[in-house]
């Protein structure tokens, strides 16, 4: 008699409650890390302006496919597919790489299911870009938002639209909050489109890739199906959600960095120079997440803790049933150097747990749009 297939423990099932909820909050920052990473290569191999379409692309080409995996892993997802509402989409944004907490502080205002506002009380990708000058502001804050914050919300509704209240360049230049936005859902809105490379995506492995289920009888929250919280405090979920939204993290780098691939490949002048910038953008994250992990879970600088270390690292084991060829094409090779990680070495973003705290403005359920 034949029997199902089990899908076996993903990478972080051996961390304890604690230590993985230190580590998604980690991962997820590792995770913006890819794009901070590969960006200054593109500028440096084609320019400004194709850097912003390569990465509108990445974005657009990934997050519809991870934000509605998240939402199905944690069940929160729209009970009718393409009918989701502005809390729904919220809620996709705190467990995106593309908004980790703390480096971007999103704060959330929901006026009913169909309309709501957010702003960034403060930004680090605004922070990393605003002394390059006012036209990567633009590049990043107009030309690359616009487009990859409706693609996002594809995943929830088509029909929503996110639109600015106003965003940098600041003016002021010490304008706070640094950007604020407005998310409506509506009947009259037209369809938002996907891209062409995010159906080449959608055919990847990992886009439909098996993960292990969460344990509804583990102690901790199995889910995000209550209302939307101002800030996840990870350490209320369970280890065993803990550990899937660990790995569901990986497959949202492997999902943007394939996205990545498929945009450089369309402008490198041959495999090489593709293979080039690959190998580049992985060196430029590589050890500063293995930095990270390592503090993260006060590991030994021993051969004991290198090998927990690489078990970890999201470049350097495939997710449950990949093969090793996959993760190859995710994860181009490249010579590693020793890693160290010094006492009181700086941060890439600032630590600590976030809070958990009520929504400031709770949400009365409604039939239909306005």
């Amino acid at each position: 008699m034949a029997h199902p297939p089990v899908t076996p423990p993903g990478r972080y099932a051996d961390l304890t409650r604690e230590e993985l909820a230190v580590v998604v909050p980690e991962l997820l920052l590792i995770g913006q890390l890819i794009d901070r990473s590969g960006m200054a290569w593109c500028i440096s191999a084609f320019g400004r302006e194709e850097m912003a379409r390569i990465a509108i692309e990445e974005w657009a080409a990934s997050s519809p496919i991870y934000t509605g995996r998240m939402q199905r892993a944690l069940g929160y997802a729209p009970d009718e597919p393409g009918n989701g509402d502005v809390p729904t989409i919220f809620k996709g944004l705190q467990l995106d790489i593309g908004a980790p907490p703390q480096f971007m502080d999103f704060r959330y205002t929901v006026h009913d299911r169909w309309h709501g506002e957010f702003h960034l009380d403060h930004c680090g990708a605004l922070m990393d870009v605003e002394p390059m000058g006012d036209d990567y502001v633009r590049s990043m804050c107009h030309d690359i938002e616009d487009p990859t914050f409706d693609a996002t919300a594809v995943a929830t509704n088509p029909k929503a639209q996110v639109r600015p209240i106003h965003r940098p360049p600041r003016q002021p230049a010490d304008r706070r909050p640094h950007c604020a936005w407005t998310v409506i859902i509506d009947r009259s809105h037209p369809d938002a489109q996907g891209i062409p490379l995010l159906a080449d995506n959608e055919r990847s492995r990992a886009a439909t890739l098996a993960l292990a289920p969460i344990d509804p009888a583990d102690d901790g929250l199995a889910d995000y199906s209550g209302p939307l919280l101002s800030d996840l405090d990870f350490a209320a979920f369970s280890r065993s959600a803990l550990a899937r939204i660990a790995d569901e993290v990986c497959l949202q780098m492997h999902l943007l960095n394939r996205a990545f691939t498929l945009s450089v490949a369309r402008r490198a002048a041959d495999d090489g120079e593709l293979l080039r910038i690959r190998r580049k953008q992985l060196v430029g994250i590589a050890g500063v997440a293995a930095e990270r992990l390592a503090r993260a879970l006060d590991l030994p600088r021993d051969p004991e803790g290198a090998a927990r270390l690489l078990a970890v690292h999201p470049s350097s084991t495939p997710p449950p049933t990949s093969t090793p060829t996959s993760t190859a094409r995710a994860w181009p090779s490249a010579r590693p150097r020793r890693m160290r990680t010094a006492p009181g070495s700086r941060s890439a973003a600032p630590r600590g747990r976030p809070r958990s705290r009520p929504s400031s403005a709770p949400w009365t359920p409604i039939s239909t749009s306005k």
